[in-house]
């Protein structure tokens, strides 16, 4: 089995890196972050791909597409995010439903987020969601929304809360679950709150960054032991 991990932030995927040393089968440099393998079995029959992809929508398909290429299994991201109604700062989200904010046509007729032919609304896996509750079963659970902006306004807050129903916003995870979506590969993602996605959010978004202490990474590597039994 292949299970494909991609985090955005180097800060953020600086633990897992830590986690997985004495794992380690691989590690390269992928585009602007770092590709590892390590091992998740003792026979080495399940290897899990982690790569730091960058910020971005771009960044994150790209290693959505990647991994999806090499024959992934299963696709997880995890990472911090803007709250938008219905979560506080520190609680995670387990995201349900996953939007693009910015994909905008409406001048030509088309609904926000509507892409002209497609699927535009992903869903996360059910499987990976449940184990996701099982381990971590105080989560909230939401609609995650992408966009290519850091969202630190109250008013883009409020609209991302009427037109979408969000809980969270990022800047990755609509991406990664388009492409999971078109290559039939269930994904998960699960975010933790650092900011309102208001006025504040970069500062408190930087003190929480930083810390290293997001522990993410273990409900990941706990949800990839459950689907392995």
């Amino acid at each position: 089995m292949k299970i494909g991990i991609i985090i955005a932030d180097a800060d953020e995927f600086a633990p897992l890196y830590e986690r997985a040393k004495p794992y380690l089968i691989s590690e390269k440099p992928y585009l602007c972050g770092k590709e590892i393998q390590f091992s998740a079995s003792e026979d080495k029959s399940t290897v899990i791909t982690a790569i730091h992809c960058g910020i971005g929508k771009v960044n994150a398909a790209s290693a959505a597409a990647h991994l999806a290429d090499n024959g992934c299994d299963y696709m997880i991201n995890y990472g911090l995010s803007g709250g938008i109604d219905g979560i506080a700062r520190g609680e995670i989200c387990i995201c349900d439903r996953f939007l693009e904010h910015d994909f905008d046509l409406s001048g030509i007729g088309f609904k926000k987020c509507e892409k002209p032919g497609q699927i535009y609304i992903y869903e996360a896996d059910p499987k990976l969601m449940q184990l996701f509750k099982t381990i971590i079963p105080e989560a909230k659970t939401g609609t995650a929304v992408s966009g290519d902006t850091f969202v630190s306004d109250a008013g883009l807050r409020g609209y991302l809360k009427t037109q979408f129903s969000a809980m969270v916003c990022d800047m990755e995870t609509a991406a990664i679950a388009y492409v999971c979506h078109y290559s039939d590969i269930p994904f998960a993602s699960i975010r933790r709150i650092s900011d309102d996605a208001g006025e504040s959010a970069a500062d408190t978004y930087r003190a929480m960054n930083t810390q290293h202490e997001l522990h993410m990474h273990e409900a990941v590597l706990s949800c990839i032991s459950l689907l392995l039994k």
